[in-house]
């Protein structure tokens, strides 16, 4: 697996069976997270949960189609600006006005290449996040290296157990999100287990004081009744890429 894409999750939401496992097996041959729904319903809940860095989304889709939810999504301040990919058979110049004037990032019609798709889902990673989805994020001294697995104050590295760099990389790279108890336990202990909500509480307060001796305990927040957030630290959250 490409370790600069590491990182990089991308939710897939196409309703022909044949076209979905394209889909999948290209981006995952090529090193991203992969995730697949076929209809708007499903994937909603993916989207809350699991929180993708790009949208592969097929325009027509049995109930809400794709260019509806689309606009939907532009219009949530979460979702404002999710790189998506329209995926469609209507290759005709107005339908690709309609859709990117819908808010799709880039359009690719059927059938397309898996080369293509890569290259244009890479290209957009790079738009969207300044270089790579899977680089490294600083915060003020900061530093999180997400390939490396590696966090520094400065020059110091910060050791932290790998649970703990699993929270960290989920709140740094979707800052100022607020994650549930039930979605910090999808997304990082995965929905077969069987652990408690309190062992999330146990291990962002081992996260809080690896970070606690060098000052930055404070950008893991506790949203009262919600659950848990990063601060972004305003204009000093920067996102540095590795190039792909």
């Amino acid at each position: 697996m490409d370790e600069d894409k590491a990182s990089s999750r991308v939710l897939v939401v196409e309703d022909e069976e044949g076209i979905q496992e394209l889909l999948r097996v290209t981006l995952q041959r090529h090193g991203f997270e992969v995730r697949c729904e076929g209809s708007v319903e499903s994937a909603e809940a993916v989207l809350l949960t699991w929180g993708p860095q790009l949208l592969v989304l097929d325009w027509m889709l049995p109930g809400e189609n794709g260019l509806a939810w689309c606009r939907t999504l532009r219009r949530r301040e979460e979702t404002q600006k999710l790189p998506i990919i329209l995926l469609t058979a209507r290759g005709e110049e107005s339908d690709r006005v309609h859709g990117l004037e819908s808010g799709a990032d880039d359009y690719l019609a059927k059938p397309f290449s898996p080369r293509e798709l890569v290259a244009r889902v890479n290209a957009l990673l790079r738009r969207s996040y300044g270089g790579t989805a899977a680089g490294r994020v600083r915060l003020g001294d900061l530093h999180v290296d997400l390939r490396a697995h590696r966090v520094y104050a400065g020059e110091v590295q910060i050791h932290l157990g790998p649970t703990e760099f699993r929270l960290l990389r989920l709140f740094v790279t979707n800052p100022e999100r607020v994650f549930s108890r039930d979605m910090l336990l999808d997304q990082i202990w995965g929905r077969q287990s069987f652990i408690e909500e309190r062992t999330v509480d146990v291990h962002i307060r081992r996260l809080r004081r690896g970070l606690d001796h060098h000052g930055y305990a404070h950008i893991i927040e506790t949203v009262r009744g919600e659950g848990y957030r990063c601060s972004a630290l305003g204009s000093q959250r920067e996102v540095v890429g590795g190039g792909r």
